[in-house]
Protein backbone atom coordinates (compact mmCIF):
# COMPACT_ATOMS: atom_id res chain seq x y z
CA UNK A 1 0.00 0.00 0.00
CA UNK A 2 1.08 3.42 -0.75
CA UNK A 3 -0.47 6.48 1.40
CA UNK A 4 0.47 10.09 1.21
CA UNK A 5 -0.03 13.17 3.50
CA UNK A 6 0.48 16.76 3.26
CA UNK A 7 2.34 18.65 6.48
CA UNK A 8 0.28 20.18 9.12
CA UNK A 9 -0.65 24.08 8.75
CA UNK A 10 2.12 26.85 8.98
CA UNK A 11 2.00 30.52 9.58
CA UNK A 12 2.58 30.79 5.83
CA UNK A 13 -0.39 28.52 5.43
CA UNK A 14 -2.73 30.36 7.31
CA UNK A 15 -1.03 34.05 5.31
CA UNK A 16 -1.52 32.10 1.80
CA UNK A 17 2.10 32.48 1.60
CA UNK A 18 3.91 30.66 -0.87
CA UNK A 19 6.36 28.57 1.30
CA UNK A 20 8.69 26.23 -1.27
CA UNK A 21 11.79 25.10 -0.27
CA UNK A 22 11.59 27.94 2.52
CA UNK A 23 11.95 25.80 6.17
CA UNK A 24 8.52 27.01 7.53
CA UNK A 25 7.72 25.27 10.86
CA UNK A 26 4.39 23.73 12.14
CA UNK A 27 2.09 26.14 13.96
CA UNK A 28 0.28 24.93 16.53
CA UNK A 29 -2.52 24.06 14.75
CA UNK A 30 -0.73 22.24 12.69
CA UNK A 31 0.80 20.10 15.05
CA UNK A 32 -2.73 19.65 16.74
CA UNK A 33 -3.61 18.48 12.99
CA UNK A 34 -1.02 16.38 12.95
CA UNK A 35 -1.89 14.47 16.86
CA UNK A 36 -6.02 14.41 15.82
CA UNK A 37 -5.71 12.43 13.08
CA UNK A 38 -3.74 10.05 15.11
CA UNK A 39 -6.60 7.85 15.93
CA UNK A 40 -8.40 8.07 12.63
CA UNK A 41 -5.75 6.26 10.80
CA UNK A 42 -4.90 3.60 14.09
CA UNK A 43 -5.87 0.88 11.88
CA UNK A 44 -3.52 1.34 9.08
CA UNK A 45 -0.20 -0.06 9.11
CA UNK A 46 3.00 1.77 7.83
CA UNK A 47 6.21 -0.29 7.27
CA UNK A 48 8.55 2.73 6.94
CA UNK A 49 7.64 6.77 6.18
CA UNK A 50 9.18 8.75 3.48
CA UNK A 51 9.64 12.26 4.47
CA UNK A 52 10.62 15.44 2.69
CA UNK A 53 14.12 17.24 4.63
CA UNK A 54 12.01 20.34 5.70
CA UNK A 55 10.72 20.69 9.34
CA UNK A 56 6.94 20.77 8.67
CA UNK A 57 7.10 17.60 6.83
CA UNK A 58 9.59 16.14 9.37
CA UNK A 59 7.53 17.15 12.04
CA UNK A 60 4.26 16.49 10.77
CA UNK A 61 5.47 12.64 10.77
CA UNK A 62 6.97 12.45 14.26
CA UNK A 63 3.56 13.89 15.52
CA UNK A 64 1.52 11.37 13.25
CA UNK A 65 3.57 8.21 13.58
CA UNK A 66 5.01 9.07 17.72
CA UNK A 67 3.19 5.69 19.27
CA UNK A 68 4.37 3.64 16.61
CA UNK A 69 7.40 2.07 15.44
CA UNK A 70 8.25 3.28 11.97
CA UNK A 71 11.21 4.50 10.81
CA UNK A 72 11.21 7.77 9.44
CA UNK A 73 13.32 8.07 6.18
CA UNK A 74 14.50 11.28 4.89
CA UNK A 75 14.41 12.03 1.11
CA UNK A 76 15.73 15.37 -0.59
CA UNK A 77 13.41 14.94 -3.88
CA UNK A 78 10.06 14.60 -1.67
CA UNK A 79 11.25 18.21 -0.55
CA UNK A 80 8.11 21.39 -1.65
CA UNK A 81 8.75 22.78 -5.35
CA UNK A 82 10.83 25.93 -5.22
CA UNK A 83 9.16 29.06 -6.06
CA UNK A 84 12.68 30.81 -6.03
CA UNK A 85 12.10 34.82 -5.20
CA UNK A 86 8.52 33.92 -5.33
CA UNK A 87 9.32 32.30 -1.88
CA UNK A 88 7.02 34.30 0.97
CA UNK A 89 4.46 36.53 -1.20
CA UNK A 90 1.36 36.49 -0.06
CA UNK A 91 -1.48 36.12 -2.23
CA UNK A 92 0.50 35.05 -5.32
CA UNK A 93 -3.11 35.08 -7.33
CA UNK A 94 -4.10 38.36 -6.83
CA UNK A 95 -1.08 39.49 -8.90
CA UNK A 96 -1.60 38.18 -12.32
CA UNK A 97 1.29 40.45 -13.94
CA UNK A 98 3.69 38.13 -12.01
CA UNK A 99 4.46 34.99 -13.87
CA UNK A 100 4.25 32.75 -11.23
CA UNK A 101 0.46 33.11 -11.13
CA UNK A 102 0.46 31.63 -14.46
CA UNK A 103 1.99 28.50 -12.27
CA UNK A 104 -1.31 28.54 -10.39
CA UNK A 105 -3.96 29.24 -13.34
CA UNK A 106 -1.93 27.42 -16.36
CA UNK A 107 0.45 24.61 -15.22
CA UNK A 108 0.96 23.86 -18.81
CA UNK A 109 2.29 26.89 -19.85
CA UNK A 110 3.87 27.72 -16.80
CA UNK A 111 7.70 28.95 -17.74
CA UNK A 112 9.51 29.40 -14.24
CA UNK A 113 11.31 32.70 -13.92
CA UNK A 114 13.86 34.03 -11.31
CA UNK A 115 14.75 30.73 -9.43
CA UNK A 116 11.77 28.98 -9.50
CA UNK A 117 11.83 25.26 -10.55
CA UNK A 118 9.89 23.83 -13.35
CA UNK A 119 7.18 21.22 -13.27
CA UNK A 120 10.05 18.94 -15.30
CA UNK A 121 12.06 19.40 -12.67
CA UNK A 122 9.46 18.63 -9.82
CA UNK A 123 8.45 15.52 -11.92
CA UNK A 124 11.53 14.33 -12.48
CA UNK A 125 12.54 14.19 -9.00
CA UNK A 126 9.60 12.74 -7.27
CA UNK A 127 9.43 10.35 -10.43
CA UNK A 128 13.10 9.26 -9.47
CA UNK A 129 12.15 8.47 -5.80
CA UNK A 130 8.80 6.30 -6.88
CA UNK A 131 11.03 4.36 -9.07
CA UNK A 132 14.23 3.89 -7.22
CA UNK A 133 12.57 3.44 -3.94
CA UNK A 134 8.58 3.14 -3.62
CA UNK A 135 8.04 0.71 -6.80
CA UNK A 136 10.88 -1.80 -5.59
CA UNK A 137 9.54 -1.70 -1.78
CA UNK A 138 5.14 -1.71 -3.16
CA UNK A 139 6.84 -5.18 -5.28
CA UNK A 140 8.10 -6.47 -1.61
CA UNK A 141 4.45 -6.17 -0.38
CA UNK A 142 5.68 -3.18 2.34
CA UNK A 143 3.51 -0.67 3.38
CA UNK A 144 4.58 2.91 2.52
CA UNK A 145 3.43 6.52 3.78
CA UNK A 146 5.11 9.75 2.32
CA UNK A 147 4.59 12.84 3.91
CA UNK A 148 4.75 16.24 1.95
CA UNK A 149 3.81 19.23 -0.05
CA UNK A 150 1.12 20.53 -1.82
CA UNK A 151 3.34 20.45 -5.17
CA UNK A 152 5.71 17.53 -4.37
CA UNK A 153 2.40 15.14 -3.39
CA UNK A 154 0.79 16.80 -6.11
CA UNK A 155 3.22 15.58 -8.72
CA UNK A 156 3.16 11.82 -6.93
CA UNK A 157 -0.41 11.78 -7.19
CA UNK A 158 -1.03 12.72 -10.54
CA UNK A 159 1.95 10.24 -11.75
CA UNK A 160 -0.35 7.31 -9.55
CA UNK A 161 -3.72 8.98 -11.48
CA UNK A 162 -2.36 9.55 -14.89
CA UNK A 163 -3.67 13.24 -13.96
CA UNK A 164 -2.13 15.33 -17.15
CA UNK A 165 -0.12 18.85 -15.98
CA UNK A 166 -3.41 20.86 -17.19
CA UNK A 167 -5.44 19.35 -13.97
CA UNK A 168 -2.35 19.60 -11.51
CA UNK A 169 -3.80 21.81 -8.91
CA UNK A 170 -7.32 19.89 -9.48
CA UNK A 171 -5.73 17.15 -6.79
CA UNK A 172 -4.07 19.28 -4.16
CA UNK A 173 -4.46 17.93 -1.02
CA UNK A 174 -5.44 19.87 2.16
CA UNK A 175 -2.84 20.17 5.17
CA UNK A 176 -2.96 17.15 7.00
CA UNK A 177 -4.54 14.81 4.37
CA UNK A 178 -4.09 11.13 4.35
CA UNK A 179 -4.50 9.37 0.44
CA UNK A 180 -4.04 6.04 -0.30
CA UNK A 181 -2.63 5.71 -3.85
CA UNK A 182 -1.69 1.95 -4.79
Amino acid sequence: MLYIMRHGKTDWNAEHRLQGSRDIPLNEEGRNMAKEIIGEYSEVKFDVCYVSPLQRARETAELFLASRNVPIMIDDRLREMCFGEYEGMANVSDHPELNICKMFKDPEHYVPDRGAESFEELFDRTGQFIEEVVEPQLAQGKSILIVGHGASNTSIICRYRKIPLEKFWAVLCKNCDLIRLA
